[in-house]
């Protein structure tokens, strides 16, 4: 909504512009006229919309024409006034003043016009029969008030209409030539009702109207305005009252009637409490409310917005499998402007037996995006409708910003659900196939559901991909994943794997993220993650260089835990080249020794690297601490065990002596 109205007054000399201004200042019909009101400006607060409200005159006598023109570019309406008493006058309307206004200009830019008659007083019918053509043939022509600055008739309603098409201007919403909404004001109350609609059946129930108009106007409707108002619908539609509820096309008509009764301002009302400025597009304060993260920190979804999420999941299951189909889940992202979810996502979640994409990976990949971009999430929320569905100030509060890390690891405890785990690794590894088998796939399964994806994908350039689907321009900045800048192909699979683990009895997400071979660490910050997992293949015999060589340079002198995978267990082991094997490298840094790890399984791999990898990334405070004490304690046991020994040697030679 616009912060201030502009209106300026246009027509013929002597028609009562000027009388008209200050008649509504003074609130009495001015004795002597001046050629030209000064400009006036009504304060916020004593006007009905409570918007500041400047009112411009105009006199052919004092101002060029350059000086009209450049009034009419700052105008936010026109009123253009003439004389009920004079034909002249209104013929001028047609000929002269609105052509001035909006000659050159297309519909969806000209400037609103509102037709005021003054000095009805002086004539006893109406000017209208012959207005009406007029207001047919410029369709920019919001409405016409007949008045008087005589006997002050209806000036405040003037100014009051011009305030309305201003700030709840009919032009964005209908065509009054075709006499129906325009698309964009069809798609957005469309979205609405989907939104309002909580059962996913369709048709808006009392509960749900009621909802919905007190969310919109503070109050619900008394049961026989109800009633009423769906009395109107049924009778003017052939399918929008079904089952005692109101219909989309019901809903769509009774919005077209406010706007035809002209009461365009209760559809206003409802397109801006759900987000919508001006020109019909969700505003960016709706989408991206302010929020906070300081370094360090990061985002995650709480109990709010897991229950919101889940809410929607179930409105959606229309068949209460327990999972999304992918009909089901273009019907959940039919309130968004396209299809922020691509295939990929089948890939980075659990999925259920037949493919389908379960509750458990539906939060899943809400918990991914909440920590990799909470921009992103935030807008995703927005377009879910959770300010109103969950009656909270915004989207913000759906999410939880977590404590500093380096306050988590001097305090030593973190109260942080979700973890990022960095998987690394020489090219040929297998992170691809450790990343799968997080979620459950061995090579087995793996082979059936999608072959090519057993090869490192951030390392083999010749693997081909279907391409994304392509959105419009207008979607492309909302539309894309948070991860989806870092791939080199945009049809690859994601990089990145997200489950649940238990640590200690307590679930926690924890994110893989599969890096290339290929990577420049340039700074700290490309190599920081919770816990890093360095990957080598065991039969290969220069895979483990790289690791030791990535674990020296960026992970050796930092606090990120480490923990070395040997995959490919299945395989002849080779011996590692050149340097300290795998397990003396681990010994020499107070590493764990390598974890064993195969996919090659009949059946799902095993869970326990996984365990250790968020352990390790919720109880970083302790590994390098464990360790040694581990070490020292070993140390301590191996010299009481050989002084004892060396002392019953020592008291069985002096017995025999003796």
């Amino acid at each position: 909504m616009k912060r201030d109205v502009r209106i300026l007054l246009l027509g013929e000399a002597q028609v009562g512009k000027t009388s008209l201004i200050m008649a509504l200042v003074g609130e009495e019909f001015p004795e002597e006229v001046p050629p030209r009101a000064e400009e006036i400006t009504i304060p916020a607060d004593v006007t009905p919309e409570k918007v500041p409200t400047h009112i411009v005159d105009y006199s052919e006598s004092e101002q060029t024409e350059d000086e009209l023109q450049e009034e009419i570019a700052k105008a936010n309406v026109v009123c253009v006034v003439y004389d009920v008493t004079k034909e002249a006058t209104i013929e001028k309307i047609r000929t002269k003043w609105i052509p001035m206004v909006n000659g050159g200009a297309e519909k969806g830019a000209r400037i609103p016009i509102i037709l005021v008659g003054n000095k009805s007083d002086l004539q006893m019918g109406s000017s209208m029969e012959v207005i009406l053509p007029i207001m047919n043939q410029f369709s920019e022509i919001e409405t016409c008030v007949e008045c008087s600055a005589k006997n002050l008739k209806n000036i405040s309603e003037l100014f009051y209409y011009a305030q309305k098409a201003v700030l709840h201007p009919t032009a964005p919403l209908y065509d009054p030539e075709e006499k129906q909404l325009r698309p964009a004001c069809s798609r957005a109350l469309t979205r609405i009702f989907n939104l309002s609609d909580q059962d996913n059946n369709q048709i808006l129930s009392d509960d749900e109207l009621n909802y919905f108009q007190k969310s919109c106007f503070g109050n619900p409707l008394a049961p026989q305005a109800l009633e009423d108002v769906k009395m109107v619908v049924w009778k003017n539609t052939t399918d929008g009252v079904q089952d005692n509820g109101l219909t989309l096309n019901g809903f769509l008509f009774l919005n077209t009637l406010f706007i035809q009764r002209g009461r365009h301002e209760t559809t206003w009302t409802i397109l801006r409490r759900f987000g919508y400025d001006d020109e019909l597009e969700l505003t960016d304060d709706y989408l991206y409310p302010q929020f906070r993260l300081p370094p360090g920190c990061s985002t995650e979804l709480n109990h709010l917005g897991y229950q919101f999420l889940q809410r929607l999941f179930e409105k959606h299951d229309k068949d209460q499998d327990g999972a999304l189909s992918p009909a089901e889940l273009q019907n959940f992202f039919s309130v968004f402007p396209c299809m922020p979810w691509g295939p990929e996502l089948y890939n980075t979640v659990c999925t259920t037996d037949k493919g389908l994409l379960s509750l458990h990976g539906f939060l899943c990949q809400w918990t991914l995006i909440a920590y990799l971009d909470v921009r992103h999430c935030l807008e995703c929320l927005g377009y879910l409708g959770y300010p109103i569905l969950s009656e909270q100030d915004s989207q913000t509060q759906a999410l939880t910003v977590t404590r500093e890390k380096r306050i988590d690891l001097e305090k030593g405890q973190t109260q942080r659900n979700v973890f990022l785990c960095k998987v690394l690794g020489a090219r040929g590894a297998g992170k691809s196939a450790f990343l799968q088998a997080f979620l459950g796939r061995s090579l087995a399964t793996l082979a059936g559901f999608q072959g090519q994806w057993l090869l490192d994908r951030r390392d083999q350039s010749s693997v081909k991909c279907s391409p994304s689907p392509k959105h419009s321009p207008c979607c492309l900045r909302r539309c894309f994943h948070p991860w989806q800048a870092q791939r080199e192909n945009p049809g690859e699979p994601s990089p990145y794997t997200i489950n649940t683990v238990q640590v200690n009895g307590q679930e926690k997400y924890l994110i893989l993220h599969e890096v290339s071979a290929e990577t420049q660490f340039t700074k700290p910050s490309d190599a920081a993650c919770d816990v890093a997992c360095l990957i080598y293949d065991l039969s290969d015999p220069k895979s483990f260089s790289y690791c030791a060589s990535i674990y020296k340079q960026h992970y050796m002198d930092s606090q990120i835990p480490c923990v070395f995978v040997a995959s490919k267990t299945d395989l002849p082991e080779a011996s590692q080249q050149p340097g300290l094997s795998p397990a003396e490298f681990c010994y020499k840094h107070c590493l764990p020794p390598p974890f064993l790890f195969s996919c090659h399984s009949q059946g799902p791999p095993g869970t326990a690297i996984y365990t250790k990898l968020a352990t390790a990334a919720t109880f970083p405070h302790l590994n390098a601490v464990e360790l040694g004490a581990a070490s020292f304690w070993l140390r301590v046991a191996l010299g009481a065990a050989v002084t004892a020994l060396v002392g019953f040697t020592l008291y069985r030679v002096l017995a025999k002596n003796k």
